[in-house]
């Protein structure tokens, strides 16, 4: 087999072969299309990458911000400095782009590149937002030369224009990985299929739609607690099959280590409705189901600038009518019925439960009330005896069904809702520029902190440009939102973010449906592979028995 021939290769020393139980094996089904971290955009990318490469910062298992390749940081009393001392003696994989094939030490000047080049222009990443609009600006409002500064070799500033709380969580994202510049001037745009990092694996081959091979790093700066070096694997071996059905028996049959996010056909298979593990799979492989930072839920377009005839939809504009649809979903009845009960009901506000944040008692929501969704459409004038409510529902083929079985839950009330299935790339684009008044659509959090989640609603990032995809605008909601984010005691910093909570709930802007849940299977003999809710894969601490 081609995979394993390509494991067998260089791995391990000259005098002992390869042990191909120390191969982690895993499915990519989704479109891997880079290994360049400025390109980290998805998860299938994000994955591949994490392996590779390490930033200043990383989650810690409590997902809070800790030291990586910087040892130390410290932020200024106002807010605006950030410090980071680099950990020495760390040093970039060995390749053909440094003098003899050495890799050399991380300098700070390495971290100012990796920084810059993810907003110039001709590198094209997506990952620009992460520094756009945080550090401080020159006079046409670009990030200044002088955000970015090696004061020398081991320490890194970062200046912001105004203090923003989250900002250390932002430096944790494969965005803000860093790379050397003499690997993307010798590649350039082929950097993608040549990475050059400091993490614990290193790239050996890919082959495209086939198979990656990555080995282990010998010279990785870190060790576990016990003094031993990491990583403890000898190889890792991403496959690329498409198709799910084949992917969960390629898992059966011993031949994955893992499995993230079973999808209906497979997850019936192995769940019961109520989410446990059915008896004939009992003990053949560990089932976790996790929190997952990503909330589900229907948006209104309450801007009627870019909706045109059907889809000017002006009843939707009525928040009455926006909470008689909220209050008419059943959640915990399409958790059971549709997803096996992955995922807790969205009876509270658009920040999901996996946040320190999220509190269901100081943000009440939406649960199942009928006769209360009926007594609301009458007020707003909609109902028996008066006008019909007809309304156009724009998902994609993935959603379809959990739409049709809102369809009819809604069609008790006397609603009439049409569906409108798109492809997914169209569907994207209608929601964006406004013109859907009524959509399904899911945020998985960028980073952990609830201000990810309420960016949605802030009337400064009305979309295309930013995240407000319903054109929210309320004053006080923005007042919040700008307090919250020079707030560093957490307490006072969740109480902010709870009130603008409350707000959305009662502005209904949204229906949250549900807060997701990730399955993940293992093979017995996998240990450490440890879960968290950004479904983070780590494979630096992962042993095989």
């Amino acid at each position: 087999m081609l995979c394993i021939a390509l494991v067998a290769t260089s791995c391990g020393s000259a005098e002992k072969p390869a042990d191909v139980r120390r191969v982690f094996r895993y499915n990519q089904p989704e479109a891997l299309t880079s290994l360049d971290p400025a390109f980290a955009n998805k998860q299938a990318n994000i994955w591949a990458v994490t392996q590779l490469y390490n930033g200043l910062i990383e989650l810690d298992d409590s997902l809070r911000p800790a030291p990586a390749l910087a040892r130390r940081y410290d932020i200024s009393p106002d807010g605006l400095r950030y410090t980071f001392v680099l950990r020495p003696g760390v040093r970039f994989h060995d390749s053909e782009v440094f003098l003899g094939g050495k890799g050399r030490e991380v300098k700070a000047q390495d971290v100012v590149y990796s920084f810059r080049r993810l907003l110039d222009k001709p590198t094209a990443s997506p990952g620009g937002w992460i520094f756009r609009g945080k550090v401080i600006e020159n006079a046409a409002g670009e990030p200044a030369d002088t955000a970015f500064v090696a004061a020398n070799d081991s320490t890194v500033r970062i200046y912001l224009k105004e203090p923003f709380i989250p900002f250390l969580g932002i430096l944790t994202m494969p965005y803000a990985y860093v790379v050397p510049r003499e690997a993307v001037q010798r590649y350039g745009k082929d950097f993608r299929e040549h990475p050059v990092g400091t993490g614990p694996f290193v790239f050996k081959r890919w082959d495209e739609g086939s198979a990656i091979v990555y080995h282990r790093n010998p010279g990785y700066w870190r060790r576990d607690a016990q003094g031993q070096p990491l990583p403890y694997l000898d190889a890792v071996l991403i496959s690329f099959i498409t198709d799910r059905k084949t992917e969960f028996l390629t898992f059966q049959q011993g031949k994955l280590d893992f499995l993230s996010g079973v999808r209906e056909g497979s997850r019936d298979l192995i769940m019961n409705p109520d989410g446990t593990v059915r008896e004939d799979f009992a003990g053949r492989f560990q089932l976790q189901k996790v929190p997952y930072l990503n909330t589900e839920y229907l948006g209104f377009q309450l801007d009627p600038k870019n909706l045109r005839g059907e889809a000017n939809q002006p009843a939707l504009r009525d928040v009455r009518v926006r909470q008689a649809l909220s209050y008419g979903v059943n959640r915990a009845e399409l958790l059971a019925y549709f997803i096996n009960n992955v995922g807790r009901p969205g009876t509270s506000g658009f920040v999901p439960s996996s946040l320190p944040s999220f509190s269901a008692e100081a943000v009440p929501g939406y649960t199942y009330q009928p006769a209360k969704a009926r007594a609301l459409l009458r007020e707003a004038g909609y109902g028996p005896g008066s006008k019909p409510l007809r309304l156009r529902l724009s998902t994609v083929a993935e959603r379809k069904e959990i739409c049709e079985y809102l369809q009819k839950k809604w069609a008790e009330l006397g609603i009439e809702v049409a569906i409108d299935v798109n492809q997914a790339a169209a569907h994207q684009e209608l929601v964006d520029n406004g013109r859907a008044a009524f959509f399904t659509k899911s945020w998985l959090g960028d980073y952990p902190d609830a201000e990810n989640y309420l960016a949605l609603f802030y009337s400064p990032n009305f979309s295309p440009a930013g995240p407000n995809k319903t054109h929210f605008r309320n004053a006080a909601y923005d007042k919040l939102y700008e307090q919250a984010k020079l707030e560093r005691n957490d307490q006072r910093r969740w109480q902010l973010y709870q009130a603008m909570d409350r707000l959305v709930v009662a502005e209904s802007p949204v229906i949250s449906l549900y807060y997701d849940e990730v399955v993940r299977l293992t093979q017995n003999n996998v240990r450490g592979l440890t879960p968290n809710p950004m479904n983070q894969l780590v494979l630096e601490r992962v042993r095989k028995e």
